[in-house]
């Protein structure tokens, strides 16, 4: 079993619903996201692929569809907060908002990344591991073995 890493970056807002310190106001990070999978590498001489898990190609396009494309200079905001007001209003200026079923954190990002990613892999390729960079110092990580 070989695990393979690829690392993405994506700037994103968020606006936290009844947060009690100074991340209560809209703000946004540069997040940095590690994609690790895990599988055997192929071992098929005939195979374009082979001696991969998995080509990074194929990694990077899953993640920048699902994840970065999408995320990238947005405003996060739980769909189910009075902040969707305030998404709304930022929609009519113009702006990218993505509303989530879901609090907006490091920690509920995870989850979503990983839901996402794991729809789209294929064969024996299995999503082993995430951490999410909310700073350069403080982080999230998703383990498949805990979930």
């Amino acid at each position: 079993m070989i695990r393979i890493t690829k690392i993405f970056t994506f700037e994103t807002a968020h606006v936290l619903y009844n947060y009690d310190g100074k991340c209560k106001n809209m703000h946004g990070h540069s997040y940095k996201l590690f994609v690790t999978v895990k599988g055997t590498p192929i071992n098929d001489v005939e195979h374009p692929k082979n001696g991969m898990v998995v080509d990074f190609g194929d990694i990077k396009t899953i993640v920048k569809e699902e994840i970065v494309d999408v995320w990238d200079h947005a405003v996060l905001i739980n769909a189910g907060s009075p902040h969707k007001v305030l998404g709304e209003d930022l929609e009519q200026k113009g702006h990218k908002v993505i509303y989530c079923n879901f609090q907006p954190t490091c920690e509920n990002m995870l989850y979503e990344i990983a839901a996402k990613i794991k729809q789209r892999l294929s064969g024996d390729v299995t999503l082993a591991y995430l951490k999410l960079h909310e700073t350069e110092n403080s982080y999230g990580e998703w383990f498949a073995e805990e979930n």
